[in-house]
């Protein structure tokens, strides 16, 4: 036998009950926008282009271009197009520029927990030193918003082989690194149970552009087909639509026309569609009978 993660067992979408969405939507919709730090001159970050001897200046200052300019742009395209926001943070953030996270806040946006920084990895960490990490990125969180976040990204989408397990015992109820499914999946840990919310890979701006090199366009388009495709196949199942979005990324002036263009086609159909956060989400889908671990 392979070995297996004993998280959750094998469901076919087909096979599952039937539920909707508030005011019986049958697609729910979620930005999941990373607002990020690095350290300087050293760690991990996501590179516009191959990076020089440390410290890597160009792409050091790229990253931070997102945190000075990129996020604030995308930020009034939310507030025209009125659409709640799942801020996944970097808790060094709030000794970068925490004002990125209260102009957020204000709007009443949801703070998702996305570890210290993304110069590094939790996954590669022994247990003990992950649940460092997870304390100290939650209690900054809670410190600075007053409440701890109810969901977590890993950066890098790292995990250990027990980082549901700490997550829970850390008071999460929700994760985003498990990309399996398009519905909640119930997890099991030592101590319960998490709920695996779909977050998008292929519909995420660093694979998608920074990897494969596609153009503003061509994400623009994919998030629309992804759209039309998911709003017709949830006729048949309740769905959830993730896109993943970074400031230094689609925060650049000519990114941002398209996502402008993408996401007003999906506003165009909030009469049908649920536009939410991830937080919402994980919130309704714990509230049904129907679905246990």
């Amino acid at each position: 036998m392979l070995a297996d993660h004993q998280r959750f067992s094998y469901s076919a979408i087909n096979d599952r009950a039937d539920f909707h969405w508030p005011n019986k939507r049958r697609l729910a919709v979620y930005l999941g926008l990373n607002v990020e730090h690095f350290a300087f001159g050293e760690g991990l970050g996501g590179e516009l282009a191959p990076g020089g001897p440390a410290p890597d200046v160009l792409n050091y200052a790229w990253r931070e271009y997102g945190n000075r300019v990129g996020v604030w742009r995308m930020l009034e395209l939310f507030d025209q197009l009125k659409l709640p926001i799942s801020l996944l943070v970097n808790s060094e953030i709030y000794a970068h520029c925490a004002s990125v996270i209260a102009a957020f806040s204000a709007r009443g946006d949801e703070i998702v927990g996305h570890g210290r920084s993304n110069a590094e990895r939790q996954g590669t960490l022994s247990e003990a030193h992950e649940r460092e990490l997870i304390q100290e990125a939650t209690e900054i969180i809670a410190a600075h918003s007053g409440s701890a976040p109810r969901g977590w990204l890993g950066p890098w989408i790292s995990q250990s082989r027990v980082t549901p397990d700490l997550l829970h015992e850390c008071g999460y109820e929700y994760l985003l690194d498990w990309c399996h499914d398009d519905q909640p999946t119930w997890m099991r840990t030592r101590t319960g149970r998490i709920l695996a919310l779909p977050y998008p890979q292929e519909l995420n701006d660093i694979p998608t552009i920074m990897v494969r090199r596609a153009s503003a366009s061509e994400f623009a388009d994919m998030i629309v087909a992804q759209f039309d495709e998911m709003l017709e196949q949830s006729e048949r199942q309740p769905l959830v639509m993730g896109i993943a979005l970074h400031a230094y990324i689609m925060g650049q002036p000519f990114r941002l026309r398209e996502l402008r263009r993408a996401l007003k086609h999906i506003c165009a159909a909030r009469d049908v569609v649920w536009l939410t956060t991830a937080g919402e989400i994980a919130r309704h889908y714990a509230q049904l009978d129907a679905h246990s671990c």
